[in-house]
This record gives C-alpha cells, structure tokens and sequence, in this order.
C-alpha cells in the first residue's frame, strides 16, 4: 500500500504547489486517488495557515476529501506540537466522533508523546482507528512492552535520518525493534532519505507513502510538480 501524506508541517510557502486550503488538500487527494492511493494523511491548517486539531476545521477538511475522493482512508494528526496539552488532545479527539461524514477514518499518534495511550483509548472510542508513530528504535520497544492498543490499524516505522546513506540503515534498526506486530507497518523517511527508505520498503515488499509532508523533490533532485507527481514517480519504481 502507498499512503499520500499531502503536506505535513511545511509552511505555505515552501513549495508553491503545497496543499494547505481544505479545497487544495481535496484537490490533491483526489489527484492522487485516481492514481489508485487508496490512503491519504493531511494536516488540517487554520485561518493562518497553522496547523490545527480543531474539531470544526478538521471536520471541513475531511468532508471536503470524502466528496472529492469517495472511499478513501483520511488520516489527521494528533501531534504534541500542534496541542501540547495530552488532556486537551484526548477531548479534542473524543469531539471528533460527533463530526458525522467529517470524522477522519484514522488519526496519527506518536507513541513518544506524553498520554498516547490515552489518545488511542479516546479515538477507538469514537470509532476512529490509530496509526502509531514510532521514530526510533527506543520506541518501538516502549511499543512492544505496551503492546498495540485496541483500534491500531498500522504502525508507522519513521526513519526521521535525513542522510541518504544511513536513512534506510535507521529505519531496519526500527523495524527489527518491533519485531512482527500483528499489523501492517509502514516505512518512510523524509527529505534527501524519502527516496532511498521508500526504494528499500518496495523492495521488501511493505507498505510505505510518499507525498509533500516527506519530500518536495523526485529522486533525480528536481523539484516535484505535486503531490501526484510524487506519486506516479513512486509508484514507477521497480527494484
């Protein structure tokens, strides 16, 4: 499976094609979805072009992808940098039941972070299911002593090394850590290693993702026209 992770954290202005207005993120998703990407991650932006978990804005963006792309899987964030508080990200999310064709299909949580279990129980309660970030091999061991909380539909193996020579080095040394949990894990890495860690997931046949949130330039260093370009090009490896 290759998941599009439409923009992530990057100002507007990084890339001029950078999906931040909820039409743009349904424009891309269904680009992308016409290409046969079957899950999208997208992190919804306020009025001021920041990040935000905020039931109103999250629910804009999801309805607006599900009229663009019907049937794709829609993935939110529920990050510590966006709502730093654990207390006030478990309300958010339990708020997130209540948005009827708005509610994301399953929301991001990084197993570093303060009360990430509790995010979990919150979001499975509302019958929203969980991928779980895990960004070092410490991690994933706090993962497996853990064990997966109910509702966990993947687990997402990020290699945050940027270095193309040691990126793909980093993300087995994860993917070792967690052994074989009994669902599917996802390897990716970001910036100049997204394209060697994608290359090594293709090649041992897991799922992975790409898309601006990862990388804004194709693996022959020129700068990527969207979202879909980024696609069609992972999608055209062969190893």
């Amino acid at each position: 499976m290759l998941q599009a992770a439409l923009n992530g954290s990057r100002p507007a202005d990084a890339h001029p094609a950078l999906p931040v207005l909820p039409r743009h993120l349904a424009r891309d998703a269904r680009a992308v979805a016409r290409l046969g990407v079957t899950s999208v991650h997208v992190h919804p932006r306020d009025d001021d072009g920041l990040e935000t978990i905020e039931p109103a804005v999250v629910g804009d963006v999801v309805a607006l992808i599900r009229q663009e792309a019907p049937g794709i899987e829609v993935g939110v964030p529920t990050g510590r940098w966006i709502q730093p508080d654990p207390a006030d990200r478990v309300e958010t999310v339990l708020t997130w039941g209540r948005l009827g064709s708005g509610k994301p299909d399953v929301c991001g949580v990084n197993v570093h972070e303060l009360g990430w279990t509790d995010v979990c129980r919150a979001a499975w309660s509302v019958g929203i299911a969980v991928e779980l970030g895990v960004w070092t091999s410490g991690d994933a061991v706090t993962l497996r002593q853990n064990g997966l909380p109910p509702g966990t539909r993947r687990v997402i193996a990020e290699s945050t090394v940027v270095d193309p020579e040691t990126a793909v080095a980093e993300g087995i040394r994860i993917l070792r850590a967690l052994g074989q949990p009994p669902v599917p894990v996802l390897l990716h890495g970001e910036e100049e290693g997204a394209w060697p860690v994608l290359e090594y997931a293709t090649r041992v046949n897991i799922d992975t993702r790409i898309g601006f949130e990862d990388v804004l330039v194709r693996p022959d260093g020129w700068l990527a026209t969207g979202n879909d370009d980024l696609v069609r090009t992972a999608l055209s490896i062969r190893v």
